[in-house]
């Protein structure tokens, strides 16, 4: 999908690109409203919790189009329908009682926004039977538990809206999610997703978002927290910025990834919030890019839909928690379309990234940094869920993630070319393909990551992660009590078939076209280059990659191997799924 014209600095060209992404969605609502249905692809929570979610996730975006002075109020007249029909326990299309932990307590989230940014057209219209059935509905999320993690906000958000409309509230459970909240706060801006090791894209869309709005919605009665919150956000910018390349793609970590460019919500939540955590125009310039690498991967349907994937449609990275209108929560970046026309933010020409350090460590995140021009990459030192949503090792405990190369998900570790590797080094033994996963303990110092773990009972592991310019080392010492063989694997590089060149030697693997490369190469050890012609469809922004590798015997006792893994590629923009398997931009 392409963006629309129009100058860049205007608000009108984000309210076009909003709309244009709207209008494929109208005639997918039920026939009462309540549901939005974009798809036969189950989650875990069914098809109707799934229809409401679609429903409610498209509000992120249609009421900051509202609150901002957007004239078109086509969908109007469906939201104020769905709500009530939603709501109303009689209805054949309402959306149910609650229970523990229930999803629809995310979605009412985007529900009490609206009911926060424009009461005057989500609640004064509705009648006074419509209204109770709607605040009752609501009030429902304090009589259940939540998720101790960024869903603690969600009843926070929702119980704010209920008293913004006069209608009964639990200061209690706002106080007890507050409590929470701060108990997650790790310092220099950083949260983890609840008091866990897990520092993800939920610090910034899960967490900081919803403070951001807090700050906003609470700004006369609670000031004090709003400026924390503000105050945190601004320190949180100055590392969250490695995250996003020169070109506007952001880093691929962690779950949640077929939200795709509400990776960048984090700073339109800044714009509302008043925090120009970096310059209006750095920012403007981080959202404008970021936006238009989106629109130019195929991540719709032919009907113009978002699909679950990542830089394409790709059911098998997905989580259970993924319906088919869950992509929408990319919505939240629309939040800056509340601002009003006169804000700096609208005024200021889209800057490039500042200038940023080649190497970053940030011990929040468990990670090393790496910016060079048009990608960043993390190192890890293998921070691990303790909810282990489908592929938790792929997506946390590789040694390095690629916001130009992505990643590898597995479909099975019975057979190399399925395990998905890359960026991993993988003991073969019992049959079976073995990977880091859960670490016995990990550190990050100044450009070093280190970690220890044991991939299956009779190996432990210890791994050093060097960066260096183009790529970095590794070091890994292997206590066995068994034989086995074990593969270093680089980054994953695009198959593009008879344009590819494969390399094998001795001690040396690489994969490489006219437009760059993926290599490693064995500094130390004894071992066979190899190149793995992964299955289609494992890596998230590539359908077909290769993956080099160097090849070890391991033997009882202890060895130590080293390795160098190098990446290059071009600087020109990609679109995936252009020419043989991606094209290049001038």
């Amino acid at each position: 999908m392409e963006l629309s014209g129009g100058d860049k600095m205007e608000k009108s060209y984000y309210q076009d690109l909003f709309l244009s992404l709207l209008e494929p969605l109208k005639k997918h609502y039920s026939r009462d409203c309540a549901y939005l249905e974009l798809g036969a692809a189950a989650a875990g929570y069914g098809s109707r919790i799934a229809g409401m979610e679609g429903f409610s996730r498209v509000l992120w975006g249609l009421v900051s189009y509202w609150a901002g002075g957007g004239t078109d109020e086509s969908l109007l007249p469906v939201y104020l329908k769905g709500i009530s029909v939603g709501t109303d326990p009689d209805s054949k299309e309402y959306w149910g009682d609650l229970h523990d932990k229930d999803q629809r307590m995310v979605e009412m989230a985007a529900i009490s926004y609206g009911l926060l940014m424009v009461p005057e057209k989500l609640w004064e219209p509705l009648g006074e039977k419509e209204k109770s059935h709607l605040a009752d509905w609501l009030y429902q999320i304090n009589l259940y538990s939540q998720a101790d993690n960024n869903w603690q906000y969600f009843k926070v958000l929702t119980n704010l809206a209920l008293r913004s409309v006069g209608r009964k509230w639990s200061k209690e459970q706002v106080r007890d999610a507050m409590d929470r909240y701060e108990s997650y706060y790790i310092g220099n801006g950083w949260y983890s997703d609840g008091k866990r090791p897990q520092k993800d894209y939920y610090t910034s869309f899960g967490i900081h978002f919803y403070c951001l709005l807090y700050a906003v919605f609470m700004e006369t009665d609670d000031p004090e927290t709003a400026e924390r919150f503000r105050h945190r956000a601004a320190e949180f910018a100055k590392t969250f910025i490695y995250w996003f390349d020169d070109e506007g793609k952001a880093l691929p970590f962690g779950r949640s990834l077929t939200y795709r460019f509400a990776q960048a919500a984090f700073f339109s939540a800044c714009a509302l919030a008043g925090v120009e955590c970096i310059s209006w125009g750095v920012m403007k310039g981080i959202l404008e890019r970021h936006l238009e690498y989106w629109m130019a991967q195929p991540i719709f349907d032919n009907g113009g839909i978002l699909t679950v994937g990542y830089t394409y449609p790709n059911l098998l990275m997905s989580e259970s928690y993924n319906a088919p209108g869950s992509p929408y929560w990319a919505f939240k970046t629309f939040v800056c379309l509340a601002l009003p026309d006169s804000h700096p933010f609208w005024k200021a020409p889209g800057e490039p990234l500042p200038e940023l350090s080649e190497i970053l460590t940030v011990k929040e995140c468990d990670m090393v940094l790496c910016h060079r021009k048009h990608e960043v990459t993390a190192l890890t030192a293998g921070q691990y869920p303790v909810m282990e949503h489908p592929f938790a090792a792929e997506k946390y405990a590789k040694f390095a993630y690629s916001s130009v190369f992505g990643f590898c998900v597995s479909r099975s570790f019975h057979r190399l070319e399925q395990a998905g590797t890359d960026s991993m080094l993988t003991f073969y033994a019992h049959g079976m393909y073995y990977v880091r996963r859960e670490c016995l303990e990990y550190r990050v110092s100044e450009n070093r990551v280190y970690s220890r773990w044991s991939p299956v009972e009779g190996i432990e592991v210890e791994t050093w992660l060097l960066p260096m310019k183009g790529g970095h080392k590794r070091r890994h010492t292997i206590t066995s009590t068994i034989s086995c063989v074990v593969y270093d694997c680089g980054y994953s590089y695009p198959n593009c078939m008879e344009e590819t060149k494969m390399t094998e030697s001795r001690g040396f693997a690489e994969v490489c076209d006219d437009n760059g490369r993926s290599r490693i190469e064995a500094e130390n050890g004894d071992g066979d280059g190899v190149v793995i012609t992964a299955l289609p469809n494992l890596n998230l922004i590539f359908p077909n990659v290769c993956i080099p590798a160097v090849r070890f015997a391991v033997s009882p006792g202890k060895m130590e191997i080293g390795t160098l893994v190098e990446t290059k590629f071009t600087d020109r923009k990609i679109v995936i799924g252009g020419g043989n398997c991606y094209a290049l931009e001038d």
